[in-house]
Formats: C-alpha cells, sequence, structure tokens
C-alpha cells in the first residue's frame, strides 16, 4: 500500500518535471518564430508618442530588447 502511494507520488512529480520542460521547449520555439514585437510595432509606438523615429533609434530599441532577453 505504501508502496503505491510512492510510486503514484513519484510518477506525479516525474511527470510535472516533464511537461515544465516539454512546455518551455514550446514556448521558446513559439517566441523565436514570432517575436512578441518587431520594428514596425516600436516605429508605430514612438510615432503614437507624438515623435518620428529614425531607424537608427528604432535599431537601438530593438538591441535593448533583444538584449534584455
Amino acid at each position: 500500500m505504501l508502496q503505491n502511494i510512492l510510486y503514484l507520488i513519484g510518477g506525479l512529480i516525474v511527470g510535472i518535471i516533464i511537461g515544465f520542460l516539454i512546455a518551455r521547449l514550446i514556448m521558446k520555439k513559439y517566441l523565436t518564430k514570432n517575436p512578441p514585437i518587431n520594428e514596425k510595432m516600436i516605429e508605430t509606438m514612438m510615432s503614437s508618442m507624438g515623435r518620428k523615429p529614425s531607424q537608427k533609434q528604432v535599431k537601438q530599441v530593438m538591441n535593448q530588447m533583444n538584449r534584455i532577453k
């Protein structure tokens, strides 16, 4: 009886760990394929704040965003 409970708890822990690793791998692939923000979004955001960004400014912001990851 005790052995069955230990198997159940062990299987649950292993399942949680494997599930977490698989979900993490899937999310990494998704984010590299579909980045959450791109240059066009940054340009639109800066324009909505009332300034016309240069390409250099957009590249700087993108580099800062990539460095954070």
